[in-house]
């Protein structure tokens, strides 16, 4: 079931799933949001993020990203408090992707980056960032919530990611040994509303434990080496092709987004 602030730090006592949370700055600390209700109307939206990639509009799929406080046709609020990205494929050439691989460009779709950045410290030790989300599972989409370094990659932490089916990918790049932590989870149905959620938490000088959530259910634990003190992007996209596979589809995807949250201890 879902809890709320003080209920999730209480359950962090016993731990969820069996599993034994990081507690103790938890209990001495004061909780805050940081960010709710993005999504309410374009003024809200354009005060709480910046559109496309923090470096763009290119990425390692093979859509471009096209968005901006004037141009909704990718990145758009329905009115219900709901965000809603589109990814059309075109049929003209325009060249390839400025970033590795260096994919041709077949769609155009949006991408948004939060402009309040997780950064874990000692003065805030603790982080949950978690949203409602639909999905598009089919070959060739590539829909992500996830996290990734300001300054360097890594850190990367990415809370919801499909690659062309119903497997929701849950992954932290561990740095300690320069590989992935990966928990993939079936999804019914990923195009009807699902939560994500990642519940981050101080537990070294150097050292972080990320907690995956599925549906308000545990899914998975990992461990980022390096990660405290490592500002970190919060991205919502629709990325095309690449990892999703390819041929993409033929007309328009819709990738849609409420209720994100992001909220922190502040010790």
């Amino acid at each position: 079931m879902a809890l709320s602030r003080r209920g999730f730090l209480a359950a962090s006592c016993a731990g969820a799933a069996g599993v034994a949370l990081p507690t103790a700055t938890a209990r001495a600390a004061t909780w805050e949001t940081v960010l709710s209700g993005s999504f309410a109307s374009y003024s809200a939206l354009e005060s709480a993020w910046n559109y496309r990639y923090p470096w763009g509009s290119d990425h390692n799929g093979s859509a471009r990203m096209y968005a901006s406080a004037s141009d909704h046709n990718h990145v758009f609020l329905d009115g219900s408090g709901v965000l809603a990205i589109r990814a059309s494929r075109i049929n003209w050439d325009e060249g390839t992707s400025s970033a590795d691989p260096h994919l041709p460009i077949r769609y155009h779709s949006g991408a948004v980056h939060a402009k309040q950045q997780v950064r874990v410290t000692d003065q805030f030790p603790n982080w949950e960032v978690k949203g409602e989300f639909q999905a598009p599972p089919a070959r060739g989409t590539w829909p992500a919530f996830w996290l990734t370094g300001v300054n360097s990659w890594p850190p990367e932490s990415d809370i919801l990611e499909y690659k062309g089916d119903t497997r929701n990918w849950s992954n932290t790049y561990r740095n300690a040994d320069g590989g992935w932590s990966s928990t993939t989870t079936p999804v019914a149905n990923p195009g009807a509303w699902h939560s994500y959620r990642a519940w981050i938490a101080k537990v070294s000088a150097t050292d972080v434990d990320i907690h995956y959530y599925v549906d308000d259910k545990w899914v998975g634990q990992h461990r980022g080496a390096n990660f405290v003190n490592q500002p970190m992007w919060i991205i919502i996209n629709l990325q095309m092709e690449g990892s999703s596979g390819s041929s993409g589809p033929s007309g328009d995807t819709l990738y849609r987004a409420r209720d994100v949250y992001v909220g922190r201890t502040r010790a």
